[in-house]
């Protein structure tokens, strides 16, 4: 074999592998892609998937009226949808309360970087307790999750507090939602009702916060016409 051949079968070398690489149609394979929304949030484990409970907060201080939490519910916060907690679930049901190495305390250092979106330290210690310790993850990695599925979802323009409707349907309130988030679909969602008044807005994610069906979730969803929206006092 002469150096020239030699060169030559070496320049053709490259194209050969390309060649090999591709698909029958010519097209490259396509690699292999994180489906997951949020790629930065840990991803817990033990359970199915998660819901994102978006409480409606005017509507919390209404009904539990002297039970409410004073802070939560003092004049000057004007709170619209407040993040309830972030829920690990089994398809049929979901775990509470589970043993876990973390301490039952959520420490202030690491709580109160989390009440713009959740708003006491106590409800954060209490969502841990009863769910977060059932995720899998740390304290620290539940918190990032919870915050990574809050920032998931978009509040439709019509709960903004200068456009509020004084009342919606059920549905309609899953349809705002749905129109502002793409990817969800009616049996992502689930809007919880108490006393004539919207409550509550249930989101299913899988563990790596991507939209996904609930039947059990959704079927216990309010379906309920003309729903109050209160006002913050």
């Amino acid at each position: 074999m002469t150096g020239a051949t030699l060169i030559r079968i070496l320049l053709a070398l490259p194209v050969l592998m390309l060649a090999v690489a591709c698909t029958e149609d010519g097209a490259p394979p396509a690699r292999a892609e994180t489906t997951g929304a949020n790629r930065t949030a840990p991803s817990g484990s033990g359970f199915d998937f998660y819901v994102l409970a978006l409480s409606w907060s005017p509507a919390y201080c209404l009904v539990e009226g002297d039970r409410a939490n004073r802070q939560q519910c003092a004049e000057d916060r004007d709170l619209g949808f407040v993040v309830h907690g972030l829920w690990p679930q089994y398809e049929t049901g979901y775990p509470e309360f589970c043993p876990s190495r973390e301490p039952d305390r959520v420490p202030s250092s690491l709580g109160r970087d989390y009440l713009d979106i959740v708003p006491t330290m106590g409800l954060i210690g209490h969502q841990w307790r009863k769910h977060g310790s059932c995720s899998g993850l740390s304290q620290a990695d539940y918190l990032k999750t919870l915050r990574a599925a809050r920032e998931r979802v978009s509040i439709p323009a019509a709960f903004a507090l200068e456009t509020l409707p004084a009342e919606i349907d059920a549905l309609e309130a899953e349809d705002a939602f749905i129109a502002a988030n793409p990817g969800m679909k009616r049996d992502t969602i689930a809007v919880r009702c108490e006393r004539g008044y919207l409550r509550e807005i249930r989101i299913c994610m899988t563990p790596s916060l991507d939209y996904r069906a609930c039947p059990e979730v959704d079927r216990a969803g309010c379906k309920i016409k003309n729903l109050t929206v209160p006002e913050p006092d």
